[in-house]
């Protein structure tokens, strides 16, 4: 059985920080391109960051281009959100997804996704 577990969500005050966890198990860690979608009140899902596996290449949305980094520890097979900077904007469920080899825009193509980690920025 596929698990994708998030962790590390919760309050903080604007311009803080917070460090998502994703650990991930019953797949190949390798074969998968682990990734984030977020989904804030009222609104749809949309792609975050993706760490793909066709490049070993970070891919992010330009909304949070120099705010977010990704990052993946191979050996522990979790992949990892470094959020600075954050704006109540960005108080969403963030989601931890994995999708074969390529990175995804798409939700309906996402292969797993976690339960969901929720982040709070207060003004």
């Amino acid at each position: 059985e596929v698990q994708l577990v998030e962790s590390g969500g919760g309050l903080v005050q604007a311009g803080g920080s917070l460090r998502l966890s994703c650990a991930t198990s019953g797949l190949t860690f390798d074969d998968y391109a682990i990734g984030w979608f977020r989904q804030a009140p009222g609104k749809g899902r949309v792609v975050v960051s993706c760490f793909s596996r066709s490049d070993g290449t970070p891919n992010y949305a330009d909304s949070v281009k120099g705010r977010f980094t990704i990052s993946s520890d191979d050996m522990k097979n979790t992949v990892y959100l470094q959020m600075k900077n954050l704006e109540p904007e960005y108080t969403a469920v963030y989601y931890c997804v994995a999708h074969a080899v390529f990175c995804t825009t798409a939700q309906r193509a996402v292969d797993y996704w976690g339960q969901g980690t929720q982040v709070t920025v207060a003004s």
